[in-house]
């Protein structure tokens, strides 16, 4: 019964989605009498669940059941404003949630200024670029010239799946994230800043902090 709990059945089917949502809930709330399945020790701690997407469809699972709802608009941003609107009409209060709250997901590459910053993010560039070639790897180091990496169908196909991103110095951060929370109402934005040096991704994350900061989020 474990083993079918954790999927190593391997039947498991999309079609089961809403079904897998439930029973996770189920374990993280109290333990009934005869529960043949108990998560230790997750089992009364009631952890948060939230429903990520990157369609409609869990933007309507979530205000189905009442859930907080993210979207993975940093690689998947074209139904973004219409899973929040519909998630937002959709809503039905639960008893997690009383109104809906969401999230979306964005691309932040900040540094001291425009230009190191736009340099930075060439390393996530060449890697959606790489993606649509289906030549993966780790992530590359950046370049000073990225026409000269890809062609430019395939720069604009990059930059259409990068649109929910924010490249910059604070300034420019704070105007991106006020301009993307406006656009969607959301209530949080989620971040992540694949940066090819460590030192600059952790001082990109500081700047990212400083502009949500001075947001109030």
């Amino acid at each position: 019964m474990t083993a079918r709990a954790l999927r190593r059945d391997l039947l498991g089917s999309d079609d089961r989605f809403p079904q897998d949502v439930r029973e996770l809930q189920h374990y993280f709330g109290p333990i009934q009498e005869g529960q043949s399945v108990k998560a230790i020790p997750g089992a009364n701690t009631e952890v948060p669940i939230w429903i990520l997407g990157s369609s409609l469809y869990g933007a309507q699972l979530a205000a189905h059941f009442g859930l907080p709802y993210a979207f993975a608009s940093h690689f998947a941003p074209d139904q973004l404003l219409e899973a929040m609107k519909i998630y937002r009409e959709l809503f039905k209060p639960s008893d997690k949630l009383d109104k809906p709250y969401c999230a979306f997901l964005m691309n932040v590459v900040a540094a001291d200024t425009d230009e190191e910053a736009t340099h930075l993010f060439t390393s996530l560039q060449q890697n959606v670029v790489r993606m649509r070639r289906n030549t993966r790897g780790q992530l590359p180091p950046p370049i000073t010239n990225l026409d000269e990496f890809c062609e430019p169908h395939e720069k604009a196909a990059a930059a259409h799946t990068l649109q929910v991103s924010v490249v910059g110095s604070v300034e420019t951060i704070k105007t991106g994230m006020r301009h993307w929370l406006e656009a969607t109402g959301a209530d949080e934005i989620i971040i992540t800043g694949q940066i090819f040096d460590h030192q600059a991704r952790l001082r990109s994350f500081e700047i990212a902090a400083q502009a949500a900061q001075s947001l109030e989020i």
